[in-house]
């Protein structure tokens, strides 16, 4: 595989699949002694907004809240 001028090399698609590298992923570099270069996925943070949505991801679903019309569930939610 050939680096370009602008330092980048394309991972062919089973090793990323394998290594579990996703597309718009974090990868971090780690040099070892003997000069081999590992590349490993770095986990998604879950934090702030995304956070807050995956605490309350169903909870309107709750049986308190069927048959309920759009604005009856906004109003509830407005107290």
């Amino acid at each position: 595989m050939r680096i370009t001028s602008k330092g980048q090399v394309t991972i062919p698609q089973d090793i990323r699949e394998k290594a579990g590298l996703l597309p718009h992923g974090e990868v971090e570099f780690e040099l070892r002694d003997n000069g081999e270069v590992v590349i490993r996925p770095v986990p998604a943070a879950v934090g702030g907004v995304r956070a807050a949505f995956a605490r309350v991801r169903g909870s309107a679903n709750a049986a308190q809240f069927k048959g309920m019309s759009t604005d009856e569930f906004m109003n509830f939610l407005r107290g």
